[in-house]
């Protein structure tokens, strides 16, 4: 049992260490933050003020005395009222600078957040969801808004009242002071042990409203294919299922936090109406004066406030580590060494020669099954290369360790003979270019989608591009042109039409090398006539990697690499392979020409 403890303390420590981490985003704005402590010190001793000139108020006006002073009432009354008054322009003024030094640290925040996770590698984006990321940028972000605005006052304010406060009872009355302080280890153990509980559930609600989140996403997303399959009701089953343990675990806490609340009122209250009827009879015995007895309650009250304000400071402390526990766990992934593109060095600049040197790998989900063994083949540059064989043999996997998305788990990958891992990553991917079966558009205009080939692009380059493409025969007759709305995912296109502005694209980046994932495998006759005569123009005097199941349109290459289960079977020429008795390609070729 003492292990576990001594196991626990250190996690604790630990992770409120990584949440203070995020304070860092604070520092720009260290003088408006300062500023704002400033004011809210000086409230803070402010509020201290109120009991004693409150009581002072009722000593002044006792009738028990001999004589009662009008003009000692009406000063200690205006000087309330102006404390009152200065009370009002610091919370303003402390408020304000709070707000604005949270906005804008957050906003820090989100985007050194979304810049860490958008260079982060593939193996990091395997075993997440989209909705689950997204919800981490977003909920968990918003949940440290309290934190970030007033957590850190909060504490301040309440530790000057509390210390502040217990002096003045302390000169005030001895004997009272220590009957209130026997209340005060219990406050603290609740806070504890509720503090504890609040924490686990807060962090399993963060989680579950990502995984709701994760839903949406994805449901939105895939939205043709919940009403293909008619699954709109099975959709709202998931997600009410998962909103309900949302519900439930929100309705813990609340139990807790009921419970919480409960306790510490029985706690506080019970302590003040001991110290009353202590200071009642302290008052009839003659020991105390009325007001003394008012100043001291007040006081009372303030500390209680204040350490029941603590409490919730350390709720809301224990839910930011939860948070923050989900978002430090992005930013501690490490990043690939991508960086902005301005030239390319000369000793950088790839001729088109690519080598793959007994390749073999293993996706790091997957570390017990290999998926390329042994990989070995050159690729001149400008000659263009098909890679061909069933599903499954490997062939997407070579254009990943092309880019560079992962790295061989054994041998080398090499362009203009020198390792892969000796180019910079981004020089690297920006002379390559990929145009995929399944083409991904941004939901903004076709403009913004071919400029994405070259950001900055002017109007005459992206139209060029287009009409290279032959993407701008049906561009110039929509009314928008250019700046037509493609929609989600480019949904208000036809697959031909997509196609094509991913050509166009490709076009404007103009690549040194050139990938072709089933570029025309989805497509129509004529779609896939228009498709090809652009990729033919595209092809030119470069050195072109083309992935095709259907073998009619590799026919011209100049090399053709046949794998199968993640082994390189056959290589040659078309004319070559199919003269080849009992090989892969000519089985395939036959296959599908008998067809």
């Amino acid at each position: 049992m003492q292990d576990s403890t001594q196991q626990k303390k250190p996690f604790r420590a630990a992770a409120l260490k990584r949440t203070f981490r995020l304070y860092k985003y604070v520092k720009p704005y260290w003088p408006a933050f300062g500023l704002g402590l400033f004011f809210l010190f000086i409230s803070s001793l402010a509020n201290l003020a109120f009991p004693k000139l409150l009581g002072d108020l009722v000593d002044a006006a006792n009738t028990h005395k001999v004589l009662t002073d009008p003009h000692k009432i009406n000063r200690i009354g205006l000087l309330l009222v102006g404390i009152l008054l200065a009370q009002g322009i610091f919370g303003y003024m402390r408020i304000m600078l709070f707000v604005n030094v949270t906005e804008r640290s957050l906003a820090s925040l989100r985007q050194h957040i979304y810049n860490h996770l958008i260079k982060l590698p593939m193996r990091f984006f395997l075993s997440r969801r989209v909705g689950e990321l997204g919800s981490r940028i977003s909920s968990d972000i918003s949940l440290l808004q309290e934190t970030f605005t007033t957590t850190v006052a909060e504490f301040i304010r309440q530790v000057i009242i509390i210390i502040g406060g217990l002096a003045l009872l302390l000169h005030t009355s001895i004997q009272l002071t220590l009957l209130m302080l026997a209340t005060l280890p219990l406050i603290v153990l609740i806070a504890y042990l509720f503090g504890k509980v609040v924490r686990r559930y807060s962090k399993k609600a963060q989680s579950q409203v990502a995984e709701a989140n994760t839903i949406v996403e994805e449901t939105l997303q895939g939205v043709l294919n919940v009403k293909a399959f008619a699954n709109e009701f099975f959709e709202m089953k998931r997600y009410r299922t998962k909103i309900q343990e949302v519900a439930v675990t929100g309705m813990k806490t609340g139990r807790f936090r009921g419970a919480f609340t409960a306790s510490m009122l029985i706690a506080v209250f019970g302590a003040m109406i001991a110290v009353i009827w202590r200071g009642a009879l302290l008052i009839a015995s003659g020991q105390m004066d009325p007001g003394m007895l008012l100043s001291f309650v007040l006081y009372s009250s303030f500390i209680g406030g204040s350490v029941a304000g603590l409490a919730e400071v350390y709720t809301s402390l224990q839910k930011s580590i939860g948070a923050t526990e989900h978002l430090l766990e992005i930013l501690d992934e490490p990043a690939e060494p991508v960086e902005e593109i301005a030239t390319i060095a000369p000793e950088d600049h790839l001729t088109g020669q690519i080598s793959f040197e007994d390749v073999s790998f293993r996706y790091p989900t997957r570390d017990d099954q290999d998926v390329l063994t042994g990989i070995s083949f050159d690729i001149a540059p400008d000659q263009q290369v098909a890679l061909v064989g069933p599903s499954g043999a490997g062939k997407s996997t070579i254009v990943s360790l092309l880019l560079r998305l992962y790295s061989p788990s054994e041998g080398l990958v090499r362009f203009n003979g020198k390792d892969a891992a000796g180019f910079p990553l981004s020089a690297l991917r920006s002379q390559m270019a990929i145009v995929p079966q399944d083409v991904f558009l941004f939901g903004g205009t076709i403009r913004e989608n071919i400029a994405y080939g070259k950001p900055g692009a002017t109007t005459d380059e992206i139209e060029a591009a287009a009409r290279k493409a032959n993407a701008w025969e049906f561009v110039e007759r929509f009314p928008d042109r250019l700046e037509t709305i493609v929609g989600e995912r480019g949904i208000q296109l036809s697959g031909g039409q997509r196609q094509r502005i991913a050509i166009a694209r490709a076009v404007l980046k103009d690549p040194r090398i050139l990938i072709l994932d089933e570029a025309t495998s989805a497509l129509d006759s004529e779609s896939e006539r228009l498709v090809q005569d652009a990729l033919e123009k595209l092809m030119e005097g470069r050195t072109s990697i083309v992935i095709a199941h259907r073998l009619s349109t590799v026919r011209q290459s100049d090399k053709i690499i046949v794998l199968d289960k993640g082994k390189l079977v056959e290589e040659g020429t078309h004319q070559e392979l199919i003269l080849v008795e009992g090989g892969l390609y000519r089985n395939l070729s036959e296959m599908q020409f008998s067809h």
